[in-house]
């Protein structure tokens, strides 16, 4: 790499973590250049949930979690409004934290009983498996092949596989305009796997966090990034006038949270901590208060999936 490119992409990474950090606006609100105004009596407010006491379940991960008083949580840390973790700060912020934290609520932890562990796409099954984590809340896609290792609870969001380029770019129109073109995914992700295909014709490159690929994207090493929209948008809100959302979803995404794959019990609980949160309007209101801010409108919860 030459001196001129070092100097650029030492630019793009200081211009990336700026923008990063201001995600931890006040009172948890993550906050972002170009996302909706988070101040004033109009700002949308995270909620708050009450941990349930008592709580009593024939779950051996819930039990080991209780004996040992906290419960341990798998996320991601690097997706603005949904999974985030500020440069320098132990504090998470976005959609996905919400979800886990209602479900920790009525499973009996408050914030102070929860243990943050970052995992990255293709570590998030074995980390289950291991149990490493008890659960794990992070764009996490249900699928069959999934299912067959661990098991799901949700969906709680429905995204759509799109693609990110820059705000000049007008050759990349959707998928059908890749052939030949340099497009970023993440390793273990469904949305690499889909891109890899034959029909579009891209020359893939796969790295192991999104904001190396939003880095390529910056730099020109690349000519588009490909994941689902909803994480797309957060990048495309954290740089206003650089990156643009294509708009054209080629795919459905139902994220759910991720557990072992024997433990109905605890799969059920968890399934009804959604439902509760969703009929109470704490869903509703964390999303508006993370996702929502940039600029994605809020759609109603998709309908749980028992099993």
């Amino acid at each position: 790499m030459n001196i001129r490119k070092s100097a650029a992409a030492g630019l793009v990474v200081l211009a990336l973590t700026a923008s990063a950090t201001a995600c931890g606006g006040k009172e948890g609100t993550p906050t972002a250049p170009g996302a909706k105004a988070t101040t004033g009596a109009d700002a949308p407010k995270l909620p708050t949930y009450t941990p349930k006491t008592g709580v009593t379940l024939d779950s051996a991960v819930l039990k080991k979690a209780q004996q040992r008083g906290k419960l341990v949580i798998g996320v991601k840390s690097d997706q603005p409004f949904l999974g985030f973790q500020p440069p320098g700060s132990n504090d998470r912020n976005g959609f996905d934290i919400e979800i886990a934290k209602m479900v920790a609520a009525d499973l009996g932890f408050g914030p102070d009983k929860i243990e943050w562990k970052t995992f990255d796409s293709s570590l998030r099954v074995p980390a289950i498996k291991k149990g490493d984590a008890d659960y794990y809340v992070g764009t996490f896609t249900i699928n069959d092949a999934r299912k067959k290792d661990i098991s799901f609870a949700g969906p709680y969001y429905i995204a759509g596989q799109d693609l990110l380029v820059a705000k000049s770019n007008t050759d990349i129109t959707g998928p059908d305009s890749l052939k030949g073109k340099k497009v970023c995914s993440i390793t273990g992700s469904t949305p690499l796997e889909r891109i890899k295909d034959p029909k579009y014709g891209a020359i893939v490159n796969a790295l192991g966090k999104y904001s190396d690929c939003v880095q390529q994207l910056q730099t020109g090493q690349v000519d588009a990034v490909t994941t689902d929209d909803a994480i797309l948008k957060g990048y495309a809100a954290q740089a206003p006038g650089k990156f643009r959302v294509v708009g054209k979803q080629f795919s459905q995404e139902p994220y759910g949270v991720g557990l072992a794959h024997d433990d109905k019990v605890l799969r059920d609980a968890i399934s009804d901590a959604l439902k509760a949160h969703q009929d109470n309007g704490d869903y509703k209101k964390a999303y508006d208060a993370t996702l929502g801010l940039s600029g994605a409108p809020y759609t109603a919860p998709p309908a749980l999936d028992r099993y």
